[in-house]
């Protein structure tokens, strides 16, 4: 583990099989190396015989032993006593962000501004995208721009490039509209950190063309689904979902205009509560404390 800032607070998550005296062993624990709690989260998923999941924020300030030691100390004494999956972040430390975009222009602009107002406790290091359609776009924000097009659609030779112009530049990709399949390879390298945004309320209309699958069904509701990506098409975890509603006067392009309004909302709350450590993945869901 690397050496840990001695600022800001920790955010520990953990999760476990559920069973009596986890928090009073974790919050111990933490109270013995004089940390104090300043949030504390937890949830069990079947009133007691499920998993319980457990989200710590604690100062820095006041502890007997390093940052990193105490998490060392953690996953010697604590963890294994209850089983646990276990992960600790640090406030001072801000990820680095890579926005992968196609030719839409709202989610990406979107989250520039949150970053640029500091909004984001994240480092936008890059925005790359398949097309030169946006690079005007991005220029004021003064961050490096790669269009990286799919030549003769080889798209195993671009993703590759991809691959190599993110791997150990950035933490976490955000597909903001990037309106392209990501193979297998590319997921592994960036586990549980590819975050998208579906122009639909998943379950509902996955797939190419949702608004024009939701007005060809004549729905009364339209939304917007952020989730972690994963091999299987618009079925990762969902963090976060937010509908409008619609009436029988709105159009496709209605439809299209009312769903960039959420999915501008969606993509940016998911990546917030990414980014504070308030998302812990369980299979195919996840548990949001926010």
């Amino acid at each position: 583990m690397d050496d840990a800032p001695d600022r800001g607070t920790a955010r520990l998550l953990v999760q476990c099989p559920d069973r009596p005296g986890i928090v009073a062993a974790v919050s111990a624990f933490l109270f013995a190396h004089g940390a104090n709690i300043v949030q504390a989260d937890q949830y069990s998923s079947d009133e007691g015989s499920g998993r319980f999941f457990l989200r710590i924020e604690h100062s820095l300030a006041g502890l007997d032993v390093p940052a990193d030691e105490l998490a060392e100390r953690f996953g010697a004494e604590v963890a294994p006593r209850f089983g646990m999956t276990w992960h600790v972040s640090y406030s001072a430390r801000r990820p680095r962000i890579a926005i992968l975009v196609s030719k839409a222009d709202h989610c990406l602009l979107d989250l520039l501004w949150r970053w640029r107002r500091q909004e984001l406790a994240a480092d936008v290091r890059m925005v790359v995208s398949n097309h030169d359609t946006l690079r005007d776009a991005v220029a004021p924000f003064e961050l490096p721009y790669y269009c990286l097009p799919i030549e003769g659609g080889d798209r195993p030779a671009q993703e590759a490039a991809l691959l190599e112009l993110l791997r150990g530049a950035v933490d976490i990709v955000v597909l903001a509209r990037y309106m392209q399949v990501l193979s297998p390879a590319f997921l592994t390298a960036f586990p549980r950190a590819v975050i998208n945004i579906h122009h639909s309320f998943l379950p509902a209309f996955a797939g190419a063309d949702p608004y024009g699958q939701a007005f060809d069904r004549g729905v009364k509701i339209i939304g917007a689904t952020a989730h972690y990506a994963t091999e299987e098409l618009d079925d990762g975890p969902i963090i976060e979902q937010d509908v409008v509603r619609v009436t029988h006067r709105d159009g496709r392009a209605d439809l299209v205009r009312h769903g960039r309004e959420v999915e501008r909302a969606v993509l940016a709350r998911a990546v917030q509560w990414h980014l504070e450590d308030r998302v812990l993945v369980d299979g195919r869901k996840t548990v949001v404390f926010r």
